[in-house]
């Protein structure tokens, strides 16, 4: 491999992102790159930031300043929707599926949004039944083809999430951003909703905040360490797991364990 190889362009990138809560900065000059076709974990203690700069790139907040960029496109001023029609789409660390819907419906749901159809219901039932054959090819994918007409809320919390993962997959997304994916889940589900992960991270980019360090390890690609808003270490999981700041600002330092 020539050693005067250019790296590839970002996929998202920000810059000098800061957002202001009155006189505290909860995001503060932060920059991050989203390289194509990879994992990157976004990390650090409660209240770093982190869920701040997702709803920033997310155009979920607008940011007091910086930039945003996705393939080299300023997106800073786009609304919400305008982001996720270009294919940046997010989760939310609580599962958002339609409970009231079964697992078939709640893909129809977002068929039909993918295909533009919004949320019209009362179109007719052959023209939904149309969005079956994708729907199922996503529920199989999930592992949930089995729970097809299955009550979302019937369906343990475990499911509910690779569930919502099946609706984001749906809109195709290029990009897609992943809040605490793993929140509320025991080992078994841990183990399923990385594996899930990691499969649908093989044709596109992710992006997640995640607590769960193994998890973090065992899937990252590159990590980001948040601070008090800051950055405040970036690189792979060997390199940021024995940077002395992030031991002792997410870890936990050594006298922190003494005295605990």
């Amino acid at each position: 491999m020539s050693t005067n190889a250019v790296p590839s362009a970002p996929v998202l990138a920000a810059e000098g992102l800061i957002k202001r809560f009155g006189g505290f900065n909860a995001v503060d000059d932060v920059a991050l790159s989203l390289q194509e076709g990879t994992i990157h974990a976004l990390i650090g203690p409660n209240g770093a930031g982190k869920t701040t700069c997702f709803n920033l790139l997310t155009k979920f907040l607008t940011p007091d300043a910086g930039t945003i960029h996705y393939r080299g496109r300023d997106i800073t001023g786009l609304a919400p929707e305008q982001i996720a029609r270009l294919g940046i789409v997010r989760s939310f660390q609580i599962s958002a599926v339609f409970l009231g819907l079964t697992a078939l419906q709640n893909m129809r749901v977002a068929l039909m949004r993918q295909h533009g159809d919004g949320l019209r219901f009362w179109r007719s039932r052959r023209t939904v039944d149309r969005l079956n054959g994708r729907a199922m090819e996503l529920l199989a994918a999930v592992g949930l083809d089995h729970a097809a007409d299955t009550t979302a809320a019937l369906l343990p919390y475990g499911r509910k999430r690779a569930l919502e993962i099946a609706m984001t997959l749906a809109l195709e997304p290029d990009v897609m951003l992943l809040d605490e994916p793993m929140a509320g889940l025991g080992h078994e589900d841990v183990a399923r909703i990385s594996a899930l992960i990691r499969q649908v991270a093989a044709n596109r980019s992710v992006l997640m905040v995640e607590h769960n360090l193994s998890v973090v390890a065992d899937l990252s690609d590159t990590i980001t360490v948040l601070a008090r808003g800051a950055v405040l270490a970036r690189g792979d999981y060997q390199t940021v797991s024995r940077d002395p700041n992030v031991i002792s600002a997410y870890m936990g330092s050594d006298s922190d364990e003494e005295a605990a």
